[in-house]
């Protein structure tokens, strides 16, 4: 008699030991406004930094760009559909991080440096409210997938498997 035991995907038990963490409904509800704005905050911040003279001459081609394709890259070894959805992600704060520049006189590092400060104050008070540690305190991808924890939840609302 053969026994089929189920193989539990590396992306579940991810989300999965991600969400012991967020079970407060006030804890989740921050998390969906700080986690976006973190990681668009933090992309907007690797935006301005200066590139070497090696890179080519392409506004595309910085540290964003390159941290945003590093970070799909550890999606797709999760899941594909959560990459794609992590790479519309990027492409979206690419997208309003250009808007910012071209239409507002502060400079983006002080816009994105302000949001990321608030955004972490305001997960650490969820956490306070949650009574729990935030995840990254035991594993640093857990910052990676924080985002992809919201974008679970999206997929699963739209009938999109992950």
């Amino acid at each position: 008699m053969s026994i089929s035991v189920a193989r539990t995907r590396r992306i579940d038990v991810l989300l999965a030991e991600y969400g012991e963490s967020h079970q407060n409904p006030t804890n989740k509800t921050i998390h969906w406004v700080a986690v976006p704005v973190i990681a668009w905050s933090v992309i907007a911040i690797l935006w301005v930094l200066p590139t070497p003279g090696f890179f080519p001459a392409n506004p595309y081609v910085n540290w964003a760009t390159i941290a945003c394709a590093l970070a799909v890259v550890y999606y797709l070894t999760l899941s594909v559909p959560l990459a794609i959805g992590m790479a519309a992600f990027s492409a979206l704060a690419i997208a309003i991080i250009r808007l910012v520049e071209s239409n507002i006189t502060i400079n983006l590092e002080w816009i994105a440096g302000a949001l990321f400060v608030f955004a972490w104050v305001f997960q650490f008070a969820g956490h306070e409210v949650e009574g729990k540690k935030p995840s990254f305190f035991k594993d640093l991808q857990f910052l990676l997938i924080g985002p992809a924890w919201l974008m679970h939840f999206l997929f699963r609302r739209l009938g999109i498997p992950y």
